[in-house]
């Protein structure tokens, strides 16, 4: 994957409706580009498949989750690019003091979130992370 499927996954991310047309023009590519490059992606696997984003109140079943990174060097916005393409992180937040990057993460089961887990320690440039299971949430 390069800087533009990521680009790509980024946009069907926010809205996988949205017509090849205008992610062509988004990504200042071709529309045939586009079209190749979903394509590719759907067939090795990357892009799964497609599907509806809830309210967090419809989507309560859902496993959530923090976990704070650390990156060695200064490799943030490498593994920040790694990390946007991951169909599991719904926000990425960089931060001070001990970690440099908090991620907002949803699974579907514990087995699909030991899974995403796995996968995200083993991106490179992540020196050591921390994760939190989200339990109940609460408003002010």
């Amino acid at each position: 994957m390069d800087a533009i499927d990521r680009q790509l996954i980024g946009l069907l991310r926010a809205d996988a409706r949205a017509s090849i047309a205008s992610m062509a023009k988004k990504l200042h590519v071709a529309r045939g580009t586009v079209q190749n490059r979903i394509a590719r992606l759907e067939r090795d696997g990357t892009i799964a498949g497609y599907t509806v984003r809830l309210k967090p109140q419809v989507d309560e079943h859902r496993i959530a989750a923090l976990m704070t990174i650390a990156v060695e060097g200064n490799r943030v916005e490498a593994v920040l690019r790694t990390l946007r393409g991951d169909p599991a992180v719904e926000a990425l937040h960089t931060t001070n003091g001990r970690w440099d990057i908090v991620a907002q993460l949803r699974a579907e089961s514990l087995e699909a979130f030991d899974r995403v887990l796995g996968r995200i320690r083993q991106v490179e440039g992540i020196a050591s992370t921390e994760t939190s299971l989200l339990l109940s949430t609460y408003k002010l």
